[in-house]
């Protein structure tokens, strides 16, 4: 049923047939503002990008540790994880909320809505990065909370504030923040970093461009009207596949990289060799649909998709490879 509206501007009574009943008022529910001002601070930290970061924070504790770490000390580093990542995410979104209000994909962001006012979200941030910090010097160790605090700063000073509105390489030097979790989950282990370390952290550093990239050819137009030079915004498909070609090559060679530095056995090598070689292939076909030497569309989120897979199976891999009796 329609509300109509009088000439002078003021809202008429609803119209009702003579036999329709008049709609109960029904009040809010008890408890239903609490509730949404409470998922609207969850959206702000960017739950399902946590998820994946923490993806890769178990495996490489079990591999530092040689077994299982302690329940406690997982479930610490894991709620100072969540809690480190859901900071840097809420001063994101508090930092782009006038380029979420324009691009699709963000437009329905706490900030962007005025659901949660800039303050608030700066507050919120604030205080949950310093609860986070706090907690991984206070439970685990001051390795981890200096690691943790670079991670924060190279998200939101390096990523956010200084590459990501200035240049098409943004991504690839701010993914460095993405990469974090691993250097975080080995010293809350051994309270340092090593080789093996590094290694990850090259896995997760050249995975990032063809993880982001195929999001950014489907979103490219949100990018572009908001400004932000992407590269799938600033070149073409051609350029942008071959660059992701090149990526994985490198993120392989550092998957295989780790067989010897952290002594993993012939399963996991098999495991990473396969895995990149079906992850490369992917990238490929992309290059060669975007070329022209292909048919069929251009296939980005396929390729996004595979990205996630190819992480979270080769992590899955790093862990089981640690019990193996070989």
């Amino acid at each position: 049923m329609r509300t109509s509206h009088t000439t002078t501007g003021q809202t008429a009574r609803p119209q009702t047939s003579g036999t329709e009943e008049p709609a109960a008022d029904v009040g809010p529910r008890p408890g239903g503002w609490f509730l949404r001002r409470a998922g609207a601070y969850v959206a702000l930290t960017k739950p399902r990008v946590i998820e994946l970061l923490l993806v890769t924070t178990v495996p490489t504790m079990i591999l530092a540790a040689d077994g299982l770490p302690s329940f406690w000390l997982i479930l610490t580093t894991l709620v100072g994880g969540a809690g480190a990542a859901g900071s840097a995410n809420a001063f994101n979104m508090w930092w782009d909320r006038d380029i979420d209000q324009v691009m699709n994909r963000t437009k329905k962001r706490p900030m962007a809505t005025g659901e949660i006012t800039p303050r608030a979200g700066l507050v919120f941030a604030s205080i949950l990065g310093l609860l986070s910090l706090t907690w991984f010097a206070v439970m685990i160790n001051w390795a981890a909370m200096w690691l943790t605090l670079g991670a924060i700063a190279i998200y939101v000073v390096g990523y956010t504030m200084i590459l990501k509105r200035r240049t098409p390489q943004n991504i690839v030097w701010g993914g460095i923040a993405g990469c974090m979790p691993v250097f975080i989950g080995w010293a809350s282990v051994t309270g340092g970093l090593s080789w093996a370390a590094l290694a990850l952290f090259g896995i997760i550093f050249f995975w990032t461009p063809p993880h982001y990239w195929p999001l950014s050819i489907k979103f490219k137009k949100d990018y572009a009207n908001a400004n932000v030079p992407m590269l799938p915004v600033v070149s073409d498909d051609k350029r942008v596949a071959a660059e992701m070609v090149g990526y994985t090559l490198a993120m392989i060679a550092c998957s295989l990289l780790l067989t010897p530095l952290a002594g993993m056995s012939w399963v996991y090598t098999v495991v990473a060799a396969v895995l990149g070689g079906w992850f490369l292939w992917s990238t490929i076909a992309m290059l060669r649909r975007a070329q022209g030497k292909a048919s069929g569309k251009l296939g980005a989120m396929k390729v996004f998709h595979g990205s996630i897979t190819y992480l979270s199976l080769l992590f899955v891999a790093v862990a089981v490879d640690v019990f193996l009796p070989f």
